[in-house]
């Protein structure tokens, strides 16, 4: 798994591989990452800033609430269905 790095450290990272003296090839190098890595990033923090489409973090917490939030939905909506065959079983005319 790759290491972790602090957020302070990425935005660092991505703020000095924006500013565009540096390639990020450079900017990688001078910091000790890969290149994808500082790829990456920029991609992230420009998505987060609006710059770019995407999902940002706060829409993809949301996003992951709202699916479980309708997967308990769903399951309630399976019981109940169930329930009322069940106890309509006994209320057929003979």
């Amino acid at each position: 798994m790759p290491k972790a790095y602090p957020q302070e450290f990425r935005d660092d990272v991505v703020q000095i591989a924006l500013q565009g003296d540096l390639t990020m090839a450079q900017v990688a190098k001078d910091f000790g990452i890969s290149e994808t890595c500082v790829n990456n990033w920029v991609r992230k923090a420009q998505v987060e800033a609006g710059k770019r489409p995407g999902v940002t973090a706060a829409e993809a917490v949301e996003l992951k609430e709202a699916r479980k939030r309708i997967r308990i939905l769903e399951q309630e909506n399976e019981i109940l269905r169930r329930a009322a065959i069940y106890l309509g079983r006994g209320m057929l005319p003979k």
